[in-house]
């Protein structure tokens, strides 16, 4: 089964502009197409779409996607490469990973604050200087 550009846009939650963008920087040299130019998307296109907005997910350049790719086209000689790439890629989402739960620390700091106030009708619950209470 193949699938459209337009129906991989839909099924990845991303735009045609975008598949179009990474097909004109080389990160989908796997995509077959008709004779007349359209792209034709096998499951495995989407799953190697998926892959690259792991990586895209995690910071990582398209360039350096591109050189991911790359790699993937020059078989086994590359795969030391290619692991090495991702344990950087894992140290940076977990690092990534815990600058989210601070995140999420403060953010639930400030749900049971200002619930706290809302259901006092007041700030003045907390006791604390109000410059530093946004």
């Amino acid at each position: 089964m193949t699938y459209s550009i337009s129906e991989v846009a839909k099924k990845l939650n991303l735009t045609v502009y975008t598949l179009r963008y990474y097909d004109k920087e080389g990160l989908m040299p796997f995509v077959e197409r008709t004779p007349n130019g359209t792209r034709l998307f096998k499951e495995s296109d989407i799953d190697a779409l998926n892959v690259i907005e792991c990586l895209k997910s995690t910071g990582m350049p398209i360039k350096e996607i591109k050189k991911f790719i790359d790699w993937c086209s020059d078989g086994d000689s590359t795969l030391q490469k290619r692991y090495d790439m991702f344990l950087e890629r894992k140290a940076v989402a977990e690092a990534q990973l815990e600058e989210l739960k601070k995140t999420m620390e403060l953010i639930n700091h400030k749900c049971e604050y200002y619930k706290t106030a809302v259901d006092a009708g007041t700030e003045d619950i907390h006791k604390t200087n109000k410059i530093g209470n946004f």
